[in-house]
């Protein structure tokens, strides 16, 4: 940074400088100091907007004032996947119109045209189901017409 000053009687001119070969490295600094505040402001924040509506941290039981619920239930066996509609065996092709037959008949206070409305559907499964069958029935008793289909929540057994 500093150039050396030659004093005394030399051949040159009195006080001149040597040459200094080392780079100024200051204004690079400064560039990308600069550099740095633009792409600081000018980036996006990674941010994603996802709602979650988290249940209560003590839940209020729900009673269901002349609604009986159906439970939809869906096990793993040998042979597969296995669905059942208040204990009865269906296939999934047939699980809409059980469903909603079982719904009529465990909701007779309610009319045949508001029971997609208004009948609670249940779906209860093991832990070892797969968590896609579970959203797969779930789906398919929604595309029936099926308004409030939820998930029956047990808690653990202590032992």
């Amino acid at each position: 940074m500093a150039g050396k000053v030659a004093m005394g009687g030399g051949k040159g001119r009195r006080g001149a400088m040597q040459p200094n070969s080392d780079p100024n490295v200051i204004p690079f600094i400064d560039i990308l100091l600069v550099l740095l505040i633009i792409f600081m402001v000018t980036a996006p924040l990674p941010t994603v907007d996802l709602r979650v509506d988290l249940p209560p941290p003590n839940p209020i039981p729900i009673h269901l004032e002349g609604l009986n619920p159906t439970i939809v239930g869906i096990r793993e066996g040998a042979g597969g996947l296995e669905v059942f509609v208040d204990e009865q065996t269906v296939t999934m092709s047939q699980l809409g119109q059980v469903t909603l037959d079982h719904a009529i008949r465990n909701n007779p206070a309610l009319n045949v045209e508001d029971i997609y409305a208004e009948a609670r559907i249940f779906v209860r499964a093991d832990q070892s189901t797969a968590y896609g069958n579970v959203v797969d029935v779930m789906s398919r008793l929604e595309e029936e017409g099926f308004v409030k289909v939820g998930i029956f929540a047990e808690l653990a057994q202590e032992g």
